[in-house]
């Protein structure tokens, strides 16, 4: 006997954008990209992949990426890139990346934690591809950001221990240390999931050191099925909503503050 089925008894499987920011993908990073790759495959998802180095992506905005009129005022980012995603068009490089974002529902970046941030060119690939005037605009932002249906995730490695990365650590906390990057995804909308971090992956480990590093880290590679299995279950971050400002866009004495970016007191 032949069934007949409506669309929602099938929902259809999520589309992932990989965004890997490291110049050897044959590294731990391109390891767990691809790793992020195959569990989704096999989970029968379709996978978008954006390998910046390997694209040999550009990551400096500036006014060589657009026709403008020669007109003496100096350049305007936010202005040049709303002008060409309204009239001139985008640069080609900048659509297709756009075209990703809009396709995938959700975006997982694997990168390193260089200099207590993220590398240049996922910081410049913010900066050119989350384009005023297509990604966000005054009234598209935060609460009513357009992607507020997909979600993000950073797998991030340090070279510092986790107890160095902790709220009391040396090298700073690395919850803090993403929050810039996980609020310009805020900005836009997104859910942004808890990160997953592995810590200590440098290549000065030797002998026993060396092995039980090598051993730690396939333990990660194996556990990804399960990260993309599980990826609408998976905790996340909190941000304060737009409710919770006053019109001077400070935050409510009343609401609490959820990050020590934004507080009350000095």
């Amino acid at each position: 006997m032949a069934y007949e089925t409506t669309p929602s008894e099938f929902p259809s499987l999520p589309t992932t954008l990989i965004v890997l920011a490291h110049p050897d993908n044959g590294s731990f990073n391109g390891a767990w990209a691809d790793a992020t790759e195959q569990a989704s495959a096999a989970l029968g998802h379709t996978v978008l992949w954006s390998d910046l180095n390997a694209m040999g992506f550009d990551p400096v905005e500036g006014p060589q990426h657009y026709n403008l009129e020669d007109d003496g005022a100096p350049f305007d980012p936010l202005k040049a890139q709303e002008n060409a995603a309204s009239k001139t068009g985008l640069p080609g490089d900048v659509s297709a990346e756009i075209r990703k974002i809009q396709q995938a529902d959700r975006i997982i970046f694997h990168f390193p934690l260089w200099w207590f941030s993220p590398p240049a060119i996922l910081k410049g690939w913010c900066e050119r591809v989350l384009v005023n005037g297509a990604l966000h605009s005054v009234d598209q932002r935060f609460d009513t950001g357009l992607f507020r249906d997909k979600k993000a995730l950073f797998c991030v490695t340090t070279g510092s221990k986790e107890t160095e990365s902790a709220y009391n650590g040396k090298e700073g906390n690395i919850d803090m240390l993403l929050w810039p990057m996980a609020y310009t995804l805020r900005y836009l909308g997104f859910q942004v999931l808890d990160p997953k971090t592995v810590h200590g992956v440098h290549g000065y480990h030797k002998g026993i050191a060396k092995d039980a590093l090598h051993a730690r880290l396939q333990l990660v590679l194996s556990a990804q099925h399960d990260v993309i299995a599980d990826f609408d279950d998976q905790p996340v971050l909190h941000f304060n909503a737009d409710s919770d400002f006053d019109d001077h866009g400070q935050l409510k004495t009343t609401r609490p503050s959820l990050s020590p970016f934004i507080r009350h007191g000095r």
